[in-house]
């Protein structure tokens, strides 16, 4: 009996269980949101501008260091040489001797081109590479990056400055506004820098940087035109219809035979060099000294066969010697101070642009990181430097980048053994390209701007977005046909117009119940998944801010007329439930809590409650904070859609 009385009870037991687990089973636990504790306002603040501006937390290798060893710390971070210059070795050096060398053979040719886009005399191509790279060295945290004049920058303060002053009319003051403008380039880059808003130069997008690169391409591709064909009257402006009227209007007269065969064929070895080099990695080295070979080459045969006398234009004299001191040639008063600033600043922030993308994509290659705000300070010294010893904006160059990458550079003294070869250019070698033709450096150029015109890039863009399609043909078309800071404006533009559609009109969506599951996800991606009668689940994707909280409250009334007509039609209950999943949704401002109240009051005159699921601290807290939470009533808040669903409908409840 005694047995049968415990089996009994055992029986008994396991009864209670079953009922409770049905009963859970069909009632779950529903976790109650829990309201934010209060923050200290201090507090909040000094984390936000923390995280606004020193998300990297620079000052972590200071913690807990004795005043000396800060000091020593504070000094490496103005100075990265200094850090990792205490284990570098002769091994390292070697990869880097090697690089420099390289590079050096690159960046020569390049310089005297590039000096001719900005409309300067050869010599300030050159110094532009012998005393910026000197200072990056020191300051820059890129092991990579080859620093020098561009071909897109060197454009830019071109025809910006040609703007202002002509520069064959004028060439001193026009000399004294590049200075001026490299000063104040370099000023720009150092004050983003210190005051850590490299953010900034996040604001020109990715496509608009493609579209505008590829347009300066073309652009200063047609510019060499003139020296290609040997032209001597060629037009100022810069857009591909006055370029192409002016080479097709001196076609009788004015294209030289002579000029045309050098420039045809040395392009052409150009280009087959390239080729090689991308085919074959380890014959990097080709496509590098091609340009060195072909001014060698070009300079010999135009010496011996006198053809300058048959009407090859040829670079004729180089200063010789190094950079003299420019100080007192920057404008600091006067009328051409503020277009200086107004140059320099647009200058300083494409170089900059150009610098960060290159220098990111080489650590990434490498797997070292790199310090976004040094950079901007390294970059922002030695153009202010660079603008006190007569060189002009210098930056990141990406085909000598790739070079000093390929060639096993180890760290930034590659840039000390390119400048030093180019200074020993600048005291002994000068006189040797006096004979070196136009045509050559013209075809120089093209061949190494070229590779700007990212095809792959451009596809890929139309892939994914037709609206950054939009932003890099926009900027594209821009340069080609207008002008390059017609191009850039459009660029700017159009990256702007673009964050302010996506801040006005953020993404909503209508969810459904995944079958078999309690996901609710968006019925236009899951086309399985259920409407919950009775229910209208909303997502926002996004902040409610002031310029986008009038239009999520009546994209919300919206997606309810919308969703009560086909009901009515259909001849379905109504809808009795607005849960709005709040996950996405970041903040809300005061604009944001008024919009809300006006939703609440709509939706009571139709009769329907509305259901908050998932708001994060920070909504949650100014939800409390504003008395919203209790004007819907505490109870109307859940932790998650499906919490809300099963307290909203039960019988869907007792389905799942």
């Amino acid at each position: 009996m005694g047995h049968f009385g415990d089996g009994g009870t055992e029986t008994k037991e396991m009864d209670i269980r079953s009922l409770s687990s049905s009963h859970h089973q069909h009632l779950p636990y529903i976790h109650k949101v829990g309201v934010p504790p209060k923050q200290n306002l201090v507090k909040e603040f000094t984390s936000t501008v923390k995280e606004t501006f020193f998300a990297d937390d620079p000052l972590r290798p200071f913690k807990d260091q004795p005043k000396s060893r800060q000091f020593i710390l504070g000094v490496q971070a103005i100075f990265p040489i200094l850090e990792w210059g205490r284990s570098y070795n002769l091994a390292k050096f070697k990869g880097d001797l090697i690089a420099g060398l390289t590079i050096a053979s690159l960046c020569i040719p390049q310089d005297i081109g590039y000096s001719k886009l900005a409309n300067l005399d050869p010599q300030y191509g050159l110094y532009s590479s012998f005393v910026p790279p000197l200072i990056y060295a020191f300051m820059g945290s890129s092991r990579d990056i080859a620093i020098g004049p561009v071909a897109v920058v060197s454009l830019l303060l071109g025809t910006l400055l040609q703007n202002e002053i002509d520069p064959t009319k004028n060439a001193v003051d026009y000399r004294r506004l590049a200075f001026t403008a490299t000063f104040f380039a370099g000023i720009t880059q150092a004050t983003l820098g210190i005051l850590r808003l490299g953010f900034l130069i996040d604001f020109l997008s990715h496509a608009a940087i493609v579209g505008f690169m590829g347009g300066a391409a073309i652009t200063i591709a047609l510019q060499q035109l003139k020296g290609f064909l040997g032209i001597k009257s060629f037009t100022k402006k810069a857009d591909i219809i006055s370029v192409m009227r002016s080479v097709f209007g001196s076609i009788h007269h004015g294209w030289n035979w002579q000029t045309i065969v050098i420039g045809s064929s040395f392009l052409a070895f150009l280009l087959v060099a390239k080729y090689i080099g991308k085919k074959n990695k380890k014959l990097f080295w080709v496509p590098a000294i091609a340009p060195l070979i072909s001014v060698m080459l070009s300079t010999f045969f135009v010496y011996i066969t006198h053809a300058d006398k048959k009407g090859v234009q040829i670079v004729k004299h180089i200063e010789k010697g190094i950079n003299p001191s420019s100080v007192g040639q920057i404008y600091f008063t006067g009328d051409y101070l503020l277009k200086g600033i107004r140059i320099g600043v647009v200058a300083g922030m494409i170089a900059l642009t150009e610098a960060a993308a290159i220098g990111r994509t080489f650590a990434a290659m490498k797997d070292y990181q790199l310090d976004g705000n040094k950079e901007m300070m390294a970059l922002g010294a030695m153009n202010v430097v660079g603008s006190m010893t007569s060189c002009y904006v210098a930056t990141g160059s990406f085909s000598r980048s790739a070079v000093n990458y390929m060639a096993g550079c180890q760290t930034a003294v590659s840039n000390i053994v390119m400048s030093v070869v180019v200074f020993l250019t600048l005291m002994f070698l000068t006189p040797l390209f006096e004979y070196t033709p136009n045509a050559i450096l013209s075809a120089i150029i093209i061949s190494a701007v070229i590779g700007l015109i990212d095809y792959d890039a451009a596809i890929l863009i139309w892939k994914i977005d037709k609206f950054d399609f939009v932003a890099c043909m926009g900027a594209f078309f821009g340069v080609v046909f207008a002008s390059v800071e017609i191009g850039l404006l459009i660029a700017v533009t159009i990256s702007f117009a673009k964050i302010l559609l996506q801040v006005t009109r953020p993404r909503t969506a209508t969810l459904g119940r995944i079958p078999r599951t309690n996901v609710y996800r968006n019925i236009q991606q899951y086309p399985e998944a259920n409407k919950v009668p009775g229910l209208l689940i909303v997502r926002i994707d996004s902040a409610i801010y002031f310029s986008n909280s009038n239009y999520i409250r009546e994209r919300i009334l919206r997606w309810l007329t919308d969703e009560e007509e086909q009901l009515k039609a259909a001849g379905h209950p109504q809808i009795q439930f607005l849960i709005v999943e709040m996950s996405p949704v970041t903040d809300i401002d005061t604009s944001g809590i008024h919009a809300l109240e006006e939703l609440h009051g709509s939706l009571q005159k139709r009769q329907v409650q509305l259901i908050l699921a998932n708001p994060g601290r920070v909504v949650l807290d100014k939800l409390h904070a504003s008395n919203f939470a209790n004007l819907i009533g505490q109870d109307k808040i859940f932790l998650t859609v499906a919490d809300a669903v099963h307290t909203c409908s039960p019988k869907l409840a007792e389905e799942v």
